[in-house]
């Protein structure tokens, strides 16, 4: 018996990867930015040079865009689960597409 293939495991990667950077980076992003600098422990013309530097702007573009994916796919399934099953690919659509459009967006921001 042969087995239909999925393209299942292309959303799952960036699903797992975006999980992975959102756990590892957001908690020490949001501790440099929300509280290192106001407290003066972090100069913020320091972190405004590491944001502007290529490998700064590269690391944002990866941060962001990654998140969007999570966020796309689990929002996803969230709806599904919660019995939004009219519009399964609407639904799609607009997640993936809300994701794309601001992986764009932080593309033109971060790295031009």
């Amino acid at each position: 018996m042969k087995h239909k293939r999925s393209n299942e495991p292309l959303f799952w990667a960036p699903f797992i990867a975006g999980g992975g950077v959102a756990a590892l980076f957001l908690p020490a992003l949001i501790f440099i930015t929300g509280i290192a600098v106001p407290l003066g422990w972090v100069d913020a013309s320091q972190l405004a040079n590491a944001a502007t530097n290529i490998i700064g702007r590269l690391f944002l573009f990866v941060l962001i865009s990654l998140c969007l994916v999570h966020w796309a796919h689990r929002f996803r399934f969230t709806l599904l689960d919660l019995g939004v099953h009219g519009g399964r690919k609407l639904i799609a659509f607009l997640c993936y597409g809300a994701a794309i459009a601001g992986a764009l967006l932080a593309a033109w921001l971060t790295l031009w």
